[in-house]
């Protein structure tokens, strides 16, 4: 391989190939148990993460993130599965992928980065109550109901179904689910120093599989096909109509946007983990678009930058983008060479993994932090937005949180408009700031912030500032605290006591 041709070198690669032994082996059962809970077979989740390796790896505008399926879009491809069939999975995809493409050819990725993220955190925390919901089902080698509610008011009544005196199916597999759910948690408290890099969750897929086994339980198993190739669904002769259907277009539409927003906080979240190559957001959009429109092709998952696969990556040492293409051949090898192995995996046990990556979702120290240094309305925000999607649809709970944002700007709607005052010498930047900082003046905010070299001393005035809600405080703040922990000096000019606290 040449190396150098994507920017690479021997001289980080066996830190990046390390790398990518623990990135696969987180991504491995996190990728089959985000497809079970999207109501598709196994293999779909590989095939995501295959070409999130491989294909996104190597065009990314993030060089450490890690693509792959995600839990935050499980349940918007449960309920399009359930409501019109896998068929319509492909064509909503490559529908997806070309909006993210297109959005990254025209420069919207800083846009992205304005969405609220109490509208943000609050989809998560969303998605993360229906995923537990659900998948606590399957910890009973029971399918999941209709929706949320239904999930969450059928909980009870599989407690008590269990019997003791009677152990059946349902109890064994629940046995096992459990078994997975302490291994893992145990382990991540306990774990030596030496063994911090084995992730949780493949303790506990270990310890599952290997006591359905040893005491050969009549559980369900995962069931993946001996060639990979088979699981490929090409485009089939409907393909093309059923991307004109207005119902699958909306779905498109909020597939791409629920993707885009989810990659990049996840590339931000990236950036604050290393000193290196920052993100391009633009062609970070265009590489998931490629990414998501090859999903489609191939009828699989959709996928977006992870932050459990590209927090594991950092931490592993990962130096360039080459261990998240190593990561998407281990996959490859994986299922194509042991097909075999993946069929012992208890479903429960990729359940219980699963309830673990939801509930952690639900992220109620980010309502504290909220309410700390913002204030009621970006909690209120978060709630809204966490309560339309538990209780209608993923999209409806977004456009209610968005819908909520717009009323930070009714207190500023006379001084919206931002002026950014930019004055450059060899050593030193100065960015003066007139007006109201709102969400609405992030992306021409960020093109000032991001162009300043990394050397340079930065001297922020905010003097001329009003007013700054909680989007660009965020967003400031997170700036700021990744300049001066690369070592350069940001000083801070203007009334923002909140955003002195954050970037402390």
């Amino acid at each position: 391989m040449n190396l150098a041709r994507f920017g690479l070198s021997s001289a980080t690669f066996s830190r990046d190939f390390t790398a990518s032994i623990v990135v696969f082996l987180v991504a491995l059962p996190l990728c089959m148990g985000i497809a079970i809970a999207s109501g598709v077979p196994p293999e779909k989740g590989l095939i995501t993460g295959i070409i999130g390796g491989i294909v996104v790896g190597a065009l990314a505008g993030s060089p450490l993130q890690v693509s792959g399926p995600a839990a935050g879009l499980a349940v918007i491809v449960f309920e399009l599965v359930r409501d019109h069939g896998m068929s319509a999975l492909g064509p909503i995809l490559v529908l997806a992928g070309a909006i993210q493409f297109i959005a990254g050819v025209f420069k919207m990725g800083g846009w992205f980065r304005a969405i609220s993220p109490a509208v943000v955190h609050g989809m998560l925390a969303g998605i993360g109550a229906l995923i537990v919901v659900g998948q606590f089902h399957v910890l009973f080698d029971a399918k999941p109901l209709a929706n949320g509610l239904e999930n969450l008011a059928a909980m009870p009544a599989r407690l008590l179904g269990l019997s003791a005196s009677n152990i059946a199916a349902a109890e064994l597999a629940f046995a096992i689910g459990t078994l997975t759910i302490l291994s893992m948690i145990v382990w991540e408290k306990v774990r030596p120093a030496s063994m911090k890099l084995v992730p949780g969750a493949l303790i506990g897929v270990l310890a599952g599989t290997l006591a359905a086994a040893i005491l050969g339980l009549p559980i369900v198993r995962v069931d993946v096909p001996n060639s990979i190739v088979a699981a490929i669904d090409s485009p089939g002769p409907g393909f093309l109509g059923q991307m004109m259907e207005p119902a699958l277009l909306v779905t498109a539409v909020a597939i791409a946007f629920i993707a885009s927003a989810e990659t990049l906080l996840s590339a931000a979240a990236v950036d604050r983990m290393h000193n290196g190559v920052r993100t391009d957001y633009d062609k970070e959009l265009r590489a998931q678009g490629v990414g998501n429109l090859l999903c489609g092709f191939a009828g699989a998952l959709p996928m977006t930058g992870v932050i459990v696969r590209s927090s594991a990556n950092v931490q592993a040492g990962a130096m360039t983008r080459l261990s998240a293409m190593i990561h998407g051949g281990w996959l490859l090898g994986f299922v194509a060479l042991l097909p075999w192995l993946l069929r012992e995996i208890p479903m429960a046990a990729l359940a219980g993994i699963l309830v673990v990556t939801g509930w952690r979702l639900v992220s109620v120290s980010h309502v504290r932090h909220l309410f700390h240094h913002h204030g009621m309305l970006p909690v209120v925000i978060w709630v809204a937005t966490f309560v339309m999607v538990v209780a209608t649809d993923l999209l409806t709970g977004v456009l209610v949180g968005l819908g909520l944002s717009l009323l930070e700007l009714v207190p500023h709607l006379r001084r919206l408009k931002l002026r950014v005052h930019e004055h450059h010498e060899d050593e030193h930047s100065e960015i003066r700031l007139e007006g109201a900082a709102t969400f609405l003046t992030i992306p021409k905010l960020l093109k000032a912030l991001e162009a300043i070299p990394g050397h340079r001393k930065v001297h922020l005035d905010m003097r001329k500032v009003p007013a700054i809600d909680h989007s660009s405080a965020e967003m400031l703040a997170e700036w700021i605290q990744r300049r001066r922990s690369g070592g350069t000096q940001v000083n801070l000019d203007g009334e923002a006591p909140g955003l002195r606290r954050m970037a402390a």
